[in-house]
């Protein structure tokens, strides 16, 4: 899109009545005006507007053999994932913050996104494998380096909870302003609810070793949102899809308390630890707690499926395998 700083200054010389004024406005029409410009500018959905974005699906039929069908799924979906951050703008920075998914269960291997590419960025071919020392084992498509020493801060998470398979760090305003409450996240509201149960960790910087680490007590198979002191919320999932819903849902839960915390902590209500339990016993079942007649969904599953639709009718192609009948491909 071009736009000429001059076709303003012209059109203000010339009388409205004039002849010359329509002429004027007939030739800008051809080209993008300054309305259009800050139009298209501000326009919210500017960002999934068809066509001005990068596919997330990247990887050519004949590259597949390079990843088992597993991966190759694997890597659509942390792409995607990377997108629907920006989406949402709840990454802080255009490259910061930690999004990893374990390779098809292995203990060992995970893939991350370069640490030089923006959210926006991220594709399928693009990410790297890592394994679980910091040692690269595939730089995919870019050739650029992962933030290794930050890796290693949640490496320690993968070693001490085999059963999650996907972490994101949030650090939003609202979230890092709840890391840093005493009172951690409050009950105040259904999404806080979803959240289940929450552990704090303190950050500890090894300076001999040039590492992170956290302390101990993240071994408890029923947490799976963790609040890093001063350094944001960490929230997840056996799968991407699940991990996204907590920390979705966490997200929200942080900026209502910010609101609610204005009214003075003596004014809040909090929710009945009965009202908290039936909560995520809903959460548990898939689907939001919504019928779905005889598919069954996992946690996060159903919301992940609308949410790739948003993305490949905006152009994106996720390559995501939809279940739901009532889905198009795009």
């Amino acid at each position: 899109m071009v736009f000429r700083c001059c076709d303003v200054h012209i059109l203000s010389n010339i009388p409205l009545t004039s002849p010359q004024h329509g002429q004027q406005v007939e030739k800008q029409n051809a080209s993008p005006t300054l309305i259009d410009r800050l139009s298209y500018m501000m326009n919210s959905d500017a960002s999934i507007e068809k066509g001005r974005v990068l596919p997330v699906d990247d990887i050519p039929d004949v590259d597949n053999r390079l990843y088992d069908n597993d991966e190759y799924s694997l890597r659509c979906k942390l792409a995607s994932l990377h997108r629907v951050i920006n989406m949402y703008g709840a990454n802080s920075g255009p490259v910061s913050d930690h999004v990893s998914v374990r390779v098809n269960n292995n203990a060992n291997q995970f893939l991350v996104k370069p640490h030089a590419l923006g959210f926006h960025e991220v594709t399928a071919s693009s990410l790297i494998n890592i394994d679980v020392n910091g040692v690269i084992l595939h730089s995919g498509s870019t050739g650029f380096n992962a933030n290794v020493q930050s890796f290693l801060l949640y490496a320690t998470i993968y070693n001490n909870r085999p059963d999650l398979n996907c972490l994101i760090h949030v650090r939003g305003p609202s979230v890092s302003a709840v890391s840093a409450m005493k009172c951690g996240l409050l009950h105040v509201c259904q999404e806080a609810c979803i959240c289940g149960p929450i552990a704090s960790q303190t950050i500890d910087i090894d300076a001999s070793m040039k590492r992170l680490s956290i302390g101990d007590g993240i071994g408890d198979p029923k947490v799976k949102i963790f609040i890093l002191r001063n350094y944001g919320i960490l929230a997840c999932g056996e799968t991407i899809e699940e991990a996204w819903y907590r920390a979705f849902h966490v997200m929200i839960a942080c900026e209502t308390q910010i609101r609610a915390l204005s009214m003075g902590i003596g004014n809040l209500i909090l929710s009945s630890e009965e009202a908290s339990n039936q909560v995520q016993k809903t959460v548990k079942t898939g689907g939001g707690g919504v019928s779905t007649g005889d598919t069954a969904w996992a946690i996060g599953e159903l919301e992940w499926s609308a949410l790739m639709n948003v993305l490949d009718t905006a152009g994106y192609h996720t390559g995501y395998a939809y279940r739901g009948p009532f889905l198009r491909n795009v």
